[in-house]
């Protein structure tokens, strides 16, 4: 069976639940281990800088992988180098729920990186090829939720495991079920080929493969796009890693308490995200960004200067990070999708996930070198990182007025502040 669309409801149904099942696992494994910090802090006796490397590891690795495999990917069945990706990152899973030391747990995060980036790029790819145009969005939007199903049920049950049988445990768990989802993917998947075309004589792999790349980098209104994507990824993975530690370690949330912050902000942004997507529809995706940005503030320098108090306020102030922090990525990712000149969207937002995965690494990494630790235990200088999220926060919030919706390179103009369009916003 080649690139159609699925032959009934049922059939893409099942394609949606897989593709859906791939992306949970691979998100799980991104955002389990900041949760997990205080107890690899202390299980491999390091610091916040090396807790810090780990995480950003994953993602640099992605954002390596994902540049590499623009060279590569379209020269291969989908759905065959979706399931190989996925059974090597089950492999990367088991490898890093065996790890003995601190290095073997960065090898295998770095390789699940590479693999799951590429996994995950290619579940949207597929999608794309395969569900038509006028079902694609709903489509999307069942994929998308395995970031939230990811935080509400992903993390919590993953430190419950932590806490039950030790820090391997909830890589054990993720390793095994992805065995399930990809004997089922491989069930379910349909052959996806039609984009392999033979080769003419006068072509070359590299060159065709860069020839789009370098069209989308010599447009000024995506290289802005990506600058705001830049600030985006700092406003938040400066802060993001380090909740975790500095909560059990400052705050005096216990572990066990742990998994109740996640589920609880988790569970918020599940209803919040489709309230904030509606409103930016309605009023404006620009207007509403600044908006829900302006209030992230609030919550970034709450958490990041919060005290030891009871249990009940430092939920309240999770919940509202989860809520307002998060949500401001609904109108920003709507407003970078529009930058893209239709004809190259599919490389530009290739690139753009990239470029979010770098920045994520260099802010975790970057705030893991302000951060310090105390001979007490506790977390040093948090409050500077939050007021550096704040002030990239307030960058992007200055720099959105630059990005317009994308035209065709002949018919781009001289930049100016682009006059909020809201529901026409591609």
């Amino acid at each position: 069976m080649s690139s159609r669309p699925p032959n009934d409801a049922a059939a893409e149904k099942r394609l949606l639940i897989a593709l859906a099942a791939v992306q949970f696992v691979c998100v799980s494994d991104f955002v389990i281990v900041s949760p997990l910090g205080p107890v690899l802090m202390r299980t491999f006796d390091v610091g916040p800088t090396q807790l810090g490397a780990l995480v950003s590891a994953y993602t640099f690795s992605a954002a390596v992988a994902g540049f590499a495999g623009a060279l590569f990917v379209d020269r291969f069945d989908r759905r065959q180098l979706l399931l190989v990706l996925f059974a090597v990152f089950a492999l990367a899973l088991l490898a890093a729920s065996a790890a003995p030391s601190y290095p073997t747990l960065m090898a295998a995060r770095v390789l699940g990186g590479a693999v799951g980036g590429l996994a995950g790029a290619t579940v949207y790819t597929i999608i794309g090829d395969v569900v038509p145009e006028s079902r694609r969005g709903a489509a999307t939007g069942v994929v998308m939720t395995a970031f939230a199903v990811a935080t509400v049920a992903g993390v919590p049950i993953g430190l419950l495991f932590a806490g039950w049988f030790g820090w391997h445990a909830p890589f054990l768990a993720l390793a095994l079920l992805a065995v399930l989802v990809g004997g089922y993917a491989r069930r379910v998947l349909p052959r996806i080929d039609a984009h392999l075309r033979p080769a003419s004589p006068d072509s070359h792999p590299v060159l065709d493969a860069l020839r789009p790349i370098g069209q989308v980098l010599r447009n000024a209104n995506h290289l802005r796009a990506y600058l705001f994507v830049v600030l985006l990824s700092f406003s938040a993975f400066m802060v993001i890693p380090y909740i975790a530690v500095y909560t059990t370690s400052n705050v005096g949330v216990t572990e066990r308490q742990l998994p109740l912050i996640y589920l609880a902000g988790g569970a918020a942004t599940l209803f919040t995200a489709r309230l904030i997507g509606r409103l930016a529809d309605r009023h404006g995706h620009k207007r509403v960004y600044r908006a829900v940005a302006a209030a992230s503030i609030v919550p970034l320098l709450l958490t990041t200067h919060l005290p030891p108090v009871a249990f009940g306020w430092a939920l309240l102030v999770a919940v509202l990070f989860f809520v307002i922090v998060s949500g401001r990525m609904v109108p920003g990712n709507a407003i970078i999708t529009g930058c893209a000149v239709p004809r190259l969207r599919g490389t530009f937002m290739s690139l753009n996930a990239s470029i979010q995965s770098l920045a994520q690494a260099a802010a975790t990494f970057l705030a893991g070198l302000i951060i310090g630790r105390g001979a007490d235990g506790r977390l040093e200088h948090f409050g500077t990182v939050g007021w550096c999220g704040v002030a990239a926060t307030i960058a992007a919030m200055l720099w959105v007025r630059w990005l317009r919706p994308g035209v065709e390179p002949a018919t781009e103009s001289v930049a100016r502040p682009e006059v909020d369009s809201g529901a026409r916003t591609p």
